[in-house]
Order: C-alpha cells, then sequence, then structure tokens
C-alpha cells in the first residue's frame, strides 16, 4: 500500500469516527427545566394547587450580574418591547414592582424562562438558566417608581 492511500484511509476512518462520536454522544451538560413555582394564578384542577419547587436568585443583590443584565437586556432585543431601561412600551413597564404572574424572583424567573400567554416568548432555551437569573437579577436592580401611570384592576 503506498504512503497516499494509507494516509487517505487514515483521514477517512478519523472523519468517520468524529461523526459517529458526535451523534452518539449524549450531552455531558444537559441539565433538566427548572421546577415550576407555585403561585395562586394557577389553574388548579379540582380544587388543588399543583406542587412547586423551590428557586433562588444565585445572584441576588449583585451589581456586577446586573450591569451585566443590562447588557443582556439590550441584546435580546427585551427593550423592543419593554422600553430602553425596562421602562414599558408594547410591553409592560417591569420596573414597577406590579407584576401579573407574580413578582417573586423564582416568578419572574418562570416568565422569562417559559414565556406566558399574549406576547412574552420563552427565552430559556436561548438563555438557559443563567442568563435569566441574569435577567432577573437586572431587573430588580431597577430604580422602584412611586408615581404608577395606571392603577390595578384587581382590589387589594
Amino acid at each position: 500500500m503506498s504512503p497516499r492511500t494509507f494516509v487517505a484511509l487514515l483521514l477517512a476512518a478519523l472523519a468517520l469516527s468524529a461523526c459517529r462520536q458526535r451523534t452518539a454522544a449524549p450531552a455531558v451538560n444537559a441539565t433538566p427545566s427548572p421546577p415550576a413555582v407555585a403561585y395562586e394564578a394557577h389553574v388548579a384542577a379540582g380544587g388543588r394547587i399543583p406542587p412547586g419547587g423551590t428557586l433562588h436568585n444565585p445572584h441576588q443583590g449583585d451589581q456586577a450580574v446586573a450591569a451585566s443584565g443590562a447588557l443582556l437586556f439590550s441584546a435580546m432585543n427585551c427593550d423592543g418591547c419593554h422600553g430602553p431601561g425596562a421602562t414599558g412600551s408594547v410591553g409592560p413597564n417591569l420596573g414597577v414592582g406590579r407584576w401579573r404572574y407574580g413578582g417573586a424572583d423564582a416568578e419572574v424567573f418562570m416568565s422569562i424562562y417559559y414565556g406566558r400567554p399574549k406576547g412574552m416568548p420563552a427565552f430559556g432555551g436561548a438563555l438557559g438558566e443563567e442568563g435569566v437569573w441574569t435577567l432577573v437579577t437586572y431587573l430588580r436592580s431597577l430604580p422602584r417608581s412611586d408615581n404608577l401611570v395606571t392603577e390595578s384592576w384587581e382590589k387589594p
């Protein structure tokens, strides 16, 4: 066998083994989806509220992560709906502290991760848990406005 033929066969064998490894190997760093969060707006079948897991923001109060979240907010075009600085536009103002689906860190996480009806897309697949927690940390760092432009439709 000539050296050229040997090299060609060797390269072909390496190429085939590389293809096989990519398709056969499971994802090593695959993490399961975060648990659901229990909150009173859940639709309860049969009068029982579904169980929920507990999520905690690993970056709570971290100003460096909040600054990264501001950049991520713009990079993911969140400001296209929620306006610059999350002050509201087509989507709601995220700095006033009024949340339709719950305002705890875990509930805001779930809104971003899984999306919500009528316009909020799910970003969990694109950002992963770390990216979503970065956005939650940014939203928590926004200054609260005492001047609310609308009133809540729910009775206290």
